[in-house]
Formats: structure tokens, C-alpha cells, sequence
């Protein structure tokens, strides 16, 4: 019996993806899709682009975004047509809000005539009523209980597989799965433009050994101790890799301590330098690169090592394996689902050791404690080191090189 309720908009199940594939709405020709936040956000969000494009082909898909996500989508190929980037509103996109200019985004928006708007930003609390102020003919995203509906909505728990739940949402959009990773390309032009900033071939120095880590999160509790990454940097250029770290111009204080700490872990206290090169082994890049350039990096590197991050799940994205520091928690929402490319090890904490308090309930359900403390300081660099070794010791016809 097929299952009929409020929030299906009265549509029928025609197939099964991530959850029930709905009916597709007609005469489709123009999409929004609102996703905020950083590049990891963006990730998420992009299987299920895809998937949209591929069910209503022909249509252009407009990603109401964030600065970050209009660079790097303009630096690298991928399933959108155009990003718009969001003004400062409560709960969508953090920041100073402007009600003129909240008026003119929304009069501008109402002018493009969308025919589809898809949430895939949260619970809906906020990005529900943002997304009706669109003004197109048919809406479909996530909801929890106290947000408002929409045309149809997908049942927001918080701990889901984003990029699943993202499809499940393309899915009520009549969008089955086309794939259930993000997939990106790096433009020539940043390739090229990074071979000539660092003086190596596109990507890597001439024999392709090359470990990008990054250090970085947004959350202070998913960072990995400083002095853990300057081990496996350390162990990677004793073993003949060429290591960068990489993050924004926030993060070059905490890059170039990675790079100062596993200067202090070799045996005679000096850097290596790469035979033939003349550039240390262990280098910093935060700061420097533009998110092209970035992605040319991960895309020509041997295996990133980072946190739950952005950069981390960009590589992903790109097809470079990767070994990755989680929290448990934000492993079921956000971590790779494959093996043979990506390595995952997790720091298991369920509560603040300083004040105690039950980590595991998070947003709504129980406010933040006030302490940054690390949740995965636990995990071991050696056990993060053999999975680098193993990743770099398979076929390069494994994953794509």
C-alpha cells in the first residue's frame, strides 16, 4: 500500500533511492537550491545537485550559497550553473542583518521565476520560511517538528548521513540518486598556476609523493592535537614524501606550528629538504593558495590527512584518498562511506571532560558546553601513518592516477 500523507503533497511513490523516490513536478525548468555554510556544507549538498540535474534535464540549477562556495564552484567543474550568494539572515547565513537588503534579494529572486525550490540547509526553522520567500511554484526540503511545512518535507533527524539525507530530499524532489559522493574536477588554469607557484609538476613534486594535511576545523572539539599532525608529517618526509599543510589565512598560525613541531621530531632538529628541490619536506601553504589552486593540490596529491573539514571532504570530492580524525558523532553525519580510498579513525569521547556534560546531544536538544577540548586527541599518529602508508602503497590505477 502506498503511504500518502501531508508531507508528500499528495504525490505518489514511483521508485526507491535514499528513502521513497516521489513523482517528479512538471515543467521544471529553472531550480534553486539553498545550502549555506562552508565547503564541507557545499559537499554535502552536491550529490544531490546532481541528481536534480539528471531528473530534470535541461534545467539550470542556481545554488543560493556562501562567498566560499560561489570561489570555489567558479574555479572548479561541477553540477552547478550559477551561485547566488546569500545575504546575512538569521539561522541561513550567519552575520549583520539588513532588511533592505533582504528585500532586494528576495525581489530579485521572485524575478528569476523558479519552479522548484529545494532546502537542504538544517531543520527549516529558518531556511523553510526563507525558501518560501522564493516565490517558486514547488518546495521540497527537510523539517523538524516546530518548522513550517513545506510542499513536501523529509523528516529532519539530526543524525543522518548529510549527503544521504540530502539525497532523500532530491528524492521527494522526484531525483533519484545518480551518485552518492560529490564529485569535482580542478580547472587547467589552476593546475597550471599552481605548477608554477611551487616550481613542481601540477599538483605534486615529479614523482607524485606528495601528503596535503590539514589541521583545521571549525569546531575546536573535531581538531586532532597539533603536535599529532607534525608526527605523521614527520614520518611522511623521513619516508621521502613532500608534505603541505594547507588551510585559510585563519588557520596559518596553527599550520605553521605543525610545520615548526615536526621540525623539533627529527632526529638532528633541522627540516628536510626535498633531493633536487631545495624546498623543505614539511611546508605550510595556508594562506596562500586561492580554493583553485587548492583543489589542484588535493586533486594531484597522494593522500590527504586532515580532520572533519572542508578540505578533507573537497579531496574526497576530487578523488584522492584520504585518512581523516573524527569525532563518532560527526562520523555518521559526515564521514566517507568507502574504504578503499578513505580511512577513518575516531575519537569515541561522549562527554566534556571537563565539565561532563553530554556531548552527544547537540543543536536543539541540549545547549553547548563552553570548552573546546579535543574529542579525538586519542587517536594514535602511528595508526593514522599506516593508513597513509597504505593508501600510497596501492595501485595509482585504484583511484584514478
Amino acid at each position: 500500500m502506498e503511504l500518502f500523507n501531508a508531507d508528500f503533497g499528495g504525490a505518489r511513490i514511483t521508485g526507491q533511492g535514499i528513502g521513497p523516490v516521489l513523482e517528479p513536478f512538471s515543467g521544471v525548468s529553472r531550480i534553486a537550491v539553498l545550502r549555506g555554510g562552508g565547503l564541507g556544507d557545499l559537499m554535502f549538498a552536491l550529490p544531490a545537485v546532481a541528481a536534480l540535474k539528471a531528473a530534470y534535464p535541461g534545467a539550470t540549477v542556481t545554488l543560493l550559497g556562501t562567498p566560499v562556495h560561489a570561489e570555489l564552484l567558479s574555479q572548479t567543474a561541477g553540477p552547478v550553473d550559477e551561485t547566488v550568494i546569500l545575504p546575512f539572515s538569521e539561522g541561513v547565513r550567519p552575520g549583520p542583518e539588513d532588511d533592505g537588503e533582504l528585500e532586494r534579494f528576495f525581489a530579485d529572486m521572485s524575478t528569476r521565476n523558479f519552479d522548484l525550490a529545494v532546502q537542504l540547509h538544517g531543520g527549516g526553522r529558518y531556511s523553510n520560511p526563507f525558501l518560501l520567500r522564493l516565490g517558486a511554484r514547488h518546495s521540497v526540503g527537510t523539517r523538524t517538528p516546530d518548522a513550517v511545512p513545506l510542499e513536501r518535507t523529509v523528516p529532519y533527524l539530526y543524525y543522518q548521513h548529510e549527503p544521504l539525507r540530502a539525497l532523500e530530499v532530491a528524492g521527494f524532489a522526484g531525483a533519484p540518486p545518480l551518485g552518492l559522493e560529490a564529485r569535482l574536477e580542478p580547472l587547467p588554469e589552476f593546475r597550471q598556476q599552481l605548477a608554477q607557484d611551487l616550481a613542481v609538476e601540477s599538483g605534486g613534486s615529479g614523482n607524485g609523493r606528495v601528503v596535503v594535511i590539514h589541521p583545521g576545523a571549525t569546531d575546536p572539539r573535531r581538531r586532532w592535537p597539533a603536535e599529532r599532525f607534525a608526527a605523521v608529517a614527520r614520518r611522511a618526509a623521513d619516508d621521502g614524501f613532500r608534505v603541505y599543510v594547507v588551510g585559510d589565512r585563519s588557520e596559518k598560525e596553527l599550520a605553521e606550528t605543525v610545520v615548526e613541531l615536526a621540525v623539533e621530531h627529527a632526529p638532528d632538529g633541522r627540516p628536510a629538504v626535498e633531493p633536487n628541490a631545495g624546498r623543505p619536506a614539511v611546508e605550510s601553504l595556508a594562506g596562500k593558495l586561492s580554493l583553485g589552486e587548492l583543489a589542484a593540490l588535493l586533486a594531484g596529491s597522494s593522500v590527504v590527512v586532515a580532520n572533519d573539514s572542508g578540505p578533507r571532504h573537497l579531496a574526497q570530492a576530487l578523488g584522492t584518498p584520504t585518512v581523516g580524525v573524527y569525532w563518532v558523532g560527526n562520523a555518521i553525519n559526515a564521514a566517507p562511506l568507502g574504504r578503499s580510498l578513505h580511512r577513518v579513525h575516531l575519537g569515541w569521547a561522549t562527554r566534556c571532560e571537563v565539565c561532563g556534560v553530554d556531548i552527544t546531544q547537540v543543536g536543539w536538544t541540549a545547549p553547548r558546553c563552553p570548552h573546546d577540548e579535543s574529542t579525538v586527541k586519542a587517536v594514535e599518529p602511528s595508526e593514522v601513518y599506516e593508513d597513509v602508508l597504505q593508501l600510497t602503497a596501492t595501485s595509482p590505477l585504484l583511484h584514478g592516477r
